[in-house]
């Protein structure tokens, strides 16, 4: 078995008297659906923001690929390869759908090309034009991000985090909100990236979370309850008991 991508090790983090994550450890591997679930306040948000460079833990480390790069900032953690979107729609709505995208992807032109012109930005403008192919937003490329339906903004910013090319894609609940349409679409898309990109959910589908994820980890009030294949999750007395309220 190769090496994890992504570790976690014995994260923990405090609010006051609350223990919001404790003592969580995961491995992520490569070109794999890891998906987080757990109950409302289970932590997993609040993994994802220790993981992602949001929070700086009080104990544990994380790893990208081998290197501990524990409590840096966010774009400390995008230049290594780590990407993520939020629950709540995060995008610039009064800008262009192509826009949106050409922000993003900037980060993959040279430094010493900060100052031309954005005309003169050819990859970033190659990343956009790959990335409106990919999830089908290209009939809608000028359109102000206002005025996409909420399955299109949803999409839009799972296309937007990975306009830098990152190796790990977390995202938090990326079907919140859609139609059973629009869920089934994205999941598709998910699918499909993981070819290319290694990816971490968090999720509440729970048919989605069965059908879409290699790998399944149970948060249970702040703690790593059980983690195995979506049967061995679903087929557990203690996650039974935990997030669907009774044992099977």
């Amino acid at each position: 078995m190769s090496a994890p991508i992504l570790e976690a090790r014995d994260l923990s983090i405090r609010f006051g008297g609350l223990r919001a994550v404790d003592h969580v450890s995961l491995e992520v591997e490569r070109n794999r659906i890891t998906t987080v679930i757990g109950p409302n306040g289970a932590g997993k948000s609040t993994l994802f923001n220790l993981i992602s460079g949001a929070l700086r833990p009080h104990g544990g480390a994380v790893l990208v690929e081998g290197v501990d790069l524990t409590g840096s900032p966010p774009h400390r953690m995008q230049k290594a390869g780590l990407a993520r979107s939020f629950q709540i729609t995060n995008l610039f709505f009064e800008l262009s759908v192509a826009e949106n995208l050409r922000l993003a992807a900037q980060i993959l032109e040279p430094p010493h090309r900060s100052w031309l012109p954005i005309r003169y930005s050819a990859k970033a403008h190659a990343r956009v034009d790959e990335l409106l192919i990919r999830f089908d937003l290209a009939a809608k490329s000028s359109y102000p991000v206002e005025k996409l339906s909420h399955g299109e903004q949803r999409r839009l910013e799972m296309a937007v985090t990975l306009a830098s090319r990152p190796k790990v894609l977390l995202l938090d609940e990326p079907t919140q909100g859609m139609s059973h349409g629009d869920t089934e679409e994205t999941a598709q898309l998910i699918r499909s990236l993981s070819d290319e990109v290694t990816i971490v959910l968090i999720e509440h589908d729970i048919g989605l979370v069965m059908s879409l994820s290699d790998h399944v980890v149970v948060l249970h009030q702040g703690q790593k309850l059980a983690e195995g294949t979506p049967a061995a999750i679903r087929d557990n007395p203690a996650v039974q008991t935990a997030y669907f309220g009774q044992a099977g």
